[in-house]
């Protein structure tokens, strides 16, 4: 997108001075005809960049110049990051943060720049949570955020799905992930996954943790993840589907038959929640094992057409 490598070109010149077009274009991975025309915009735009020849020569900005980012808190400089996502950022209680810190860099911005800024704005919105879906209320999400920005251990009483449901615990929090709408906080020891708004109780103190310096939240958060799905689906269905049907999960396909149909298998969670999964894909599924999910579709089957047919 132009509007960023314009910008980028802006923060290379000034952090590194004097740079060639052939160098610039490798670093943003564009030609050099490209970085002579964002060249021309910047100039146009009053940016103060001047190009020398010669064997040492290249493009600098005016001795002295910089981007005009002043102000810029610490927090503002955090809200940053999620500047792509306004509704989570006021969820863990950066919305007003965010705001300034946007303010004040599209003020920054030459013209140009500016006005690329405000087309993104309003035309790209990021809306997390799925369809059909509530929102989940996490009351306590600004708390768990500060105690993940400032190191502080949280006592919570906590409701999990096995008995005893209600429990309390000492949580060392190393991060926040959102997943599809749901806040989730990664905390020690251990590391474990709590789903904040299953939080019931929470109490802040002033006793500090050591995150663990090897810690990688995407890559626990990654395998956490393949994890949860070989632990929620351990059975599998072997089915035959229609010709052009497929299954996000089936892990192998059978070659086709003579009308085109082919065999898959296909892990399931329990047989309860397959059999409404496979009776909402209608007469292009048929379920051939287990004998007992195979059973349980042709009763419900039967019994819809009894009703039905009345």
């Amino acid at each position: 997108m132009k509007s960023s490598r314009l910008v980028s070109i802006l923060l290379l010149l000034q952090t590194r001075g004097r740079m060639t077009a052939a160098q610039l274009a490798e670093e943003l991975e564009v030609s050099v005809r490209t970085v002579y025309r964002d060249v021309e915009a910047l100039g146009a735009a009053g940016v103060p960049l001047y190009g020398d020849a010669g064997h040492a020569g290249g493009y600098r900005l005016l001795d002295g110049y910089r981007t005009r980012l002043t102000g810029l808190t610490a927090d503002e400089a955090e809200a940053l990051f999620l500047a792509g996502a306004p509704g989570p950022a006021a969820e863990l209680g950066l919305g007003s943060v965010l705001a300034a810190a946007q303010l004040k860099v599209r003020a920054a911005l030459p013209a140009e720049l500016r006005a690329h800024a405000d087309r993104i704005s309003g035309r790209f919105h990021l809306d997390a949570p799925g369809w059909y879906a509530e929102a989940d209320e996490a009351p306590y999400l600004p708390a768990v955020a500060d105690a993940v920005w400032n190191g502080r251990v949280l006592q919570v009483r906590y409701r999990r799905w096995a008995r005893p449901t209600d429990v309390e615990r000492r949580l060392e929090p190393y991060g926040l992930v959102l997943k599809a709408g749901r806040w989730y906080v990664v905390a020690g020891p251990g590391p474990r996954t709590f789903r904040v708004d299953q939080i019931l109780e929470l109490a802040t103190s002033d006793e500090e943790f050591s995150r663990p310096d090897d810690f990688d939240l995407p890559a626990y958060w990654r395998a956490y993840q393949r994890d949860f799905h070989e632990r929620l689906y351990r059975e599998e269905a072997l089915v035959r589907m229609a010709p052009g049907v497929t299954h996000t999960r089936a892990t192998s396909y059978g070659p086709a038959d003579a009308d085109g149909w082919r065999q898959a298998r296909v892990p399931i969670e329990s047989i309860d929640r397959a059999l409404g999964e496979f009776l909402s894909m209608g007469a292009d599924v048929e379920v051939l094992e287990p004998s007992e999910l195979r059973e349980r579709l042709a009763a419900t089957v039967g019994e819809l057409v009894e009703r039905y047919a009345g």
